[in-house]
């Protein structure tokens, strides 16, 4: 499926959207916001789709950021609500019962590193340049980089980036824990869909249950993380797939999970 802002494709239960604005270097617009927002609320509903991928179109960017044409003439009202805008999508993207993958196919700056930041695995071409140079064009992070950096990377880090508003390269991005992992870049949709698939392949249910409880966790305190995760863990003896997980494991076989 193509339209003039996405193209979305599925390789068997894993679905690319893939941002079409190579000429722009994908930045986003009030416009791709929205288009992404249907998008992933699209993947979330769909029962055949388990696995999520996000990348840019062209060899230059994933995403290099903010469309900063469109932002230049906003009042402080309409830039709040922007920023808003932003913030609600890449939440939605966050809070997803579904794993995303960014796969950071070249610049991931500003509003790009905080689309990347707010996907749950973030793998990228060695190539690549990550960064938050908002601090530039005499602005601050607007799409949650202040915070998702923050927990990603430390405090020092964000400073760092933030202050800056150096971009650093993916092996530096590695180092600090804000890319999982870093592959050369001829290799890097190859071994971001090999790893789409284990995901795929592996128990929705669980996977959900894992994602729930690290959202959770990450802003409650420790007695109520415990607390959250042993009920998500009960829960999962009510499942066909924990059923049928034991007993492969027990019958020295693959398992094959159903999503119930």
């Amino acid at each position: 499926m193509t339209d003039s802002l996405l193209q979305i494709s599925d390789h068997g239960p894993v679905r690319i959207i893939t941002i079409n604005r190579p000429d722009k270097l994908n930045a986003l617009d009030a416009a791709t916001l929205d288009a992404l927002h249907a998008a992933f609320a699209l993947a979330a509903g769909a029962i055949d789709v388990r696995v999520v991928v996000l990348t840019g179109a062209g060899p230059k960017a994933f995403v290099a950021g903010a469309d900063i044409a469109q932002m230049t003439g906003l009042t402080p009202v309409q830039g709040r609500d922007f920023s808003l805008r932003g913030q609600r999508m890449m939440r939605e993207v966050e809070t997803m019962p579904k794993p995303v993958i960014a796969m950071i196919n070249g610049f991931a700056l500003g509003g790009g590193l905080e689309l990347a930041m707010c996907c749950h695995l973030r793998f990228a071409a060695d190539t690549a340049k990550v960064g938050q140079p908002e601090i530039n064009l005499g602005l601050i992070p607007g799409f949650g980089g202040s915070q998702r950096l923050l927990r990603l990377a430390g405090r020092a880090a964000t400073l760092e980036l933030c202050l800056l508003g150096a971009p650093i390269d993916a092996n530096r991005a590695h180092q600090l824990g804000i890319v999982n992992r870093v592959f050369p870049a001829a290799e890097l949709q190859t071994r971001t869909l090999e790893i789409a698939a284990q995901l795929a392949n592996s128990a929705p249910l669980a996977l959900r249950g894992i994602l729930d409880c690290v959202n959770f966790g990450g802003e409650s305190s420790i007695e109520e993380g415990l607390s959250y995760e042993s009920a998500q863990f009960g829960l999962m003896f009510a499942t066909q797939d924990m059923r049928e997980g034991t007993a492969a494991f027990l019958e020295r076989r693959k398992p094959t999970f159903s999503g119930c």
